[in-house]
């Protein structure tokens, strides 16, 4: 390299096709259950049949890989041009549910949830630069702490993984036995052990080494089998408006663009937490792309049958995790799930990943996503009682709808859609309670001292 020319930043380093290919296809694992879970849910609220269910998941797959390409590469004024993965939000599945359960049919319900998704969609790309500007309101004790909520509350769906899953409840009735807490358990120590060899290509693959052993492993023992694979076809094309034209329904469309504003502030966090892992400073303008790919992603979600999109929280773990900030790796899972989109067998294939192998590996990447909410909020001054109140009553209130399963269920539906998301109602509480304490005053922060810390000395002025 000249000595005048600019050295390229890590984010933009386009590594060899081969590394590429292996973080890439790590990014994929770590993403596909996340992915497909929405359209299973919503499948069977709803009463789609099983074809629909497997055309919904290939829809899904093909079109977070469109999405996660307009993130991570960009063009014009549209992406962040960061290593972010998109996937369907899950603040969009309490929704979409309502929907689902108010209309005639599943494909009635279907179209009118594509309806109010395309609307979303646009309104979000239009809003894009409005919103941008109100990347002010977002401080770290803010973004920290959405950061720390989602972190926290995906944990219990890791280990929920871990235990069996959701078959190992309905179907095989062995949830939390040994035999799932030890793949489990396994699949997160040989992830640890490849991480204290402290070799660094070791540990940057280690999360799709832990996946891929975990599973070869019960397989070996007779516990995870590939049936589904020669149960699938080989080719699925997703076509636009496969079920009909979308119907625009005010209901849907109100819930839709609910779940969006949602959505911005998951994107504002984890863009934020993304920049401070690479390395790269997130600016206004960079928030505004970001929610321009949101919205534009989320539009192409409605028109190929999928939902609308977000960032990834658990890729963002990844990405802590295995120090690996090229964006063209996030780039070329993107075209790894087309393909899986569009190749049912290949898809059959990650599907065959074990619950409790996955839950394993998510333990680590939900807990690491935790981590850097809390390295956001060291910048925080949490010695002021208001920013301390801001986090404590988030995490607080982010954790009802976990440990109070019946909370909200007396509410009405779209205020149980609300309160039913752990993620939006802390979210939600922190964007409130910042705007309560710290914006709409103009007094002096408050503090109290950390138990322990003994006298304050006496404030005086700096020097000049």
């Amino acid at each position: 390299m000249a000595p005048d020319e600019p050295r390229r930043h890590p984010v933009d380093e386009v590594l060899p096709v081969s590394r590429l290919a292996l973080y890439g296809f790590q990014h994929v694992l770590a993403f596909y259950a996340g992915a497909v879970v929405v359209p299973i849910l919503v499948a069977g609220a709803i009463g789609l049949s099983d074809e629909q269910l497997v055309y919904l998941i290939n829809a899904d797959l093909f079109t977070c890989g469109i999405a996660t390409i307009i993130q991570a590469w960009g063009f014009w004024r549209i992406g962040i041009r960061l290593p972010l993965v998109q996937g369907v939000t899950f603040t969009a599945v309490a929704p979409m549910i309502a929907i689902g359960q108010g209309a005639e049919n599943a494909t009635a319900a279907l179209l009118a949830i594509y309806g109010g998704t395309i609307t979303a969609g646009i309104a979000t790309f239009l809003a894009a630069p409005f919103l941008g500007r109100l990347v002010r309101f977002f401080p770290p004790v803010v973004t920290g702490t959405v950061l720390t909520v989602i972190g926290v509350v995906l944990l219990p769906n890791a280990l929920t993984d871990a235990a069996g899953g959701a078959e190992a409840k309905t179907v095989t009735n062995d949830f939390g036995s040994w035999k799932h807490l030890l793949y489990a358990g396994g699949t997160l120590l040989f992830i640890l052990a490849l991480y204290r060899l402290r070799r660094p290509f070791l540990s940057s693959i280690a999360v799709l080494l832990g996946l891929v052993g975990g599973t070869f492993v019960s397989y070996l023992l007779g516990d995870t089998d590939f049936d589904q694979v020669g149960r699938s076809d080989w080719i699925g094309v997703t076509t636009p408006f496969h079920y009909g034209a979308p119907t625009f329904q005010i209901g849907a469309i109100v819930a839709m663009l609910l779940v969006m504003l949602v959505t911005v502030v998951e994107t504002v966090g984890d863009s934020k937490a993304t920049g401070e892992i690479v390395g790269r400073r997130v600016t206004d303008d960079d928030i505004t792309r970001a929610l321009r790919a949101d919205g534009l992603s989320t539009f192409l979600g409605g028109l190929l049958n999928a939902f609308p999109y977000t960032c990834f929280a658990q890729n963002v773990g990844l990405v802590r995790l295995t120090g690996v900030r090229s964006r063209f790796v996030v780039v070329a899972a993107g075209f790894f799930m087309m393909v899986l989109g569009l190749f049912p067998k290949a898809a059959a294939y990650v599907a065959s990943i074990p619950s409790d192998v996955l839950g394993g590996a998510a333990v680590a990447m939900f807990g690491m996503v935790a981590v850097v909410g809390i390295q956001t909020l060291a910048k925080a001054d949490l010695r002021d009682e208001r920013n301390a109140l801001v986090v404590g009553i988030s995490v607080g209130v982010a954790l009802l709808p976990a440990t109070v399963p019946a909370f909200g269920e007396n509410m009405p539906r779209d205020v149980a859609a609300i309160l039913n998301s752990g993620i939006t109602l802390g979210s939600l509480t922190a964007i409130v309670l910042n705007l309560v304490f710290n914006v709409l005053t103009r007094r002096p922060p408050r503090q109290v001292d950390a138990p322990g810390s003994g006298p304050r000395a006496p404030e005086t002025a700096p020097a000049s």
